[in-house]
């Protein structure tokens, strides 16, 4: 397998394009049944110059799924935290949570037997995410919105994935704006001592 360090140029419409066609085939069949000859085939390019742009399937699912997200938090600085974490929810409408609902539960199962697959959503998703709440939060602390030693603070993210992943579980709905907008002012800014309004 050709080593992942030596990459050729790609577009960003090229790029943007494959990580189109791998989280398509993400939702058809599932990270385990996701194959690089199915990307390959689905994209017209070849498995050498996968591999040697992403270096295996983990790689490039999770550089997809990061690639989809953007560094929203980072576009946002509202002036308060609410407007901030209101802001965020924004940036999504309802039918793009409920797809990207549906493809983090399917990634989600996979990554409890899939160890390639869990150690790059860590990295490039995982850790990106708390060190982009963590700036939010410390502009909230600066603002004097929340307290330094406010004992929720770490737990944000927590907060916003386990309200996206089980409104499907506990309400058999997707997540909608209106529904995490409400879980916001209603549990998050409480739960960190922060204005509701």
């Amino acid at each position: 397998m050709p080593a992942p360090g030596r990459r050729s140029r790609i577009t960003p419409e090229r790029e943007a394009e494959l990580y189109g066609a791998v989280l398509d085939l993400l939702r058809e069949v599932g990270y385990d049944a996701l194959t690089m000859d199915a990307v390959a085939a689905r994209t017209r390019s070849s498995k050498a110059t996968l591999y040697r742009q992403w270096g295996g399937k983990a790689d490039l699912v999770v550089k997809a799924l990061r690639h989809g997200k953007r560094d929203r938090i980072d576009e946002i600085d509202t002036g308060s935290l609410r407007g901030d974490l209101h802001a965020l929810i924004a940036h999504e409408d309802d039918c793009t949570m409920e797809q990207n609902s549906a493809l983090m539960r399917g990634v989600a199962m996979a990554i409890h037997h899939n160890p390639d697959l869990r150690q790059a959503f860590r990295e490039q998703l995982v850790d990106a995410e708390m060190a982009q709440s963590r700036r939010v939060l410390q502009r909230a602390v600066d603002r004097g919105e929340i307290r330094p030693d406010c004992p929720a603070l770490d737990f944000l993210p927590h907060m916003l994935v386990g309200a996206f992943a089980t409104r499907t579980l506990f309400d058999d709905q997707p997540p909608t704006r209106a529904f995490l907008t409400s879980y916001i002012d209603a549990v998050v800014l409480p739960a960190l001592g922060a204005p509701t309004s």
